[in-house]
């Protein structure tokens, strides 16, 4: 019996590229998806709040952020005491953070399995 032989051929690069990619796509999908959560429960008064809140990613690091650039957000966020229109609270950034982290991480993994699919 002859021995099987089979060849490959790797094309590691552009797996890593396209993986790199999607997970750049997927933070920035996730970091939308939580902005779009918090701005639903920033204390609005005005909107501006609201209006002020942006999601970025930072590619090299593959890291995402989304933040609330007002000199007041800090204290709206972590003022337990403050009173709030309904469904408007304190903790408006972490708590769409921790209640979605399951959605965030799927967000991610399908962008990443799309970038292989490719």
């Amino acid at each position: 019996m002859s021995p099987q032989r089979a060849r490959f051929t790797w094309h590691g690069d552009a797996v890593l590229r396209g993986t790199r990619e999607g997970a750049v796509r997927g933070l920035r999908l996730a970091a939308e998806h939580i902005l779009e959560r918090a701005r639903a429960r920033v204390p609005i008064e005005e909107g501006t709040l609201e209006r002020s809140g942006v999601a970025s990613v930072d590619e090299a690091s593959l890291t995402a952020g989304v933040s609330f650039d007002q000199p007041y957000a800090v204290r709206q966020h972590e003022e337990l005491s403050y009173r709030h229109d309904n469904g408007r609270s304190a903790k408006y950034l972490e708590r769409p953070m921790t209640e979605e982290a399951a959605a965030v991480a799927e967000i991610i993994a399908a962008q990443v399995r799309r970038s292989l699919r490719g």
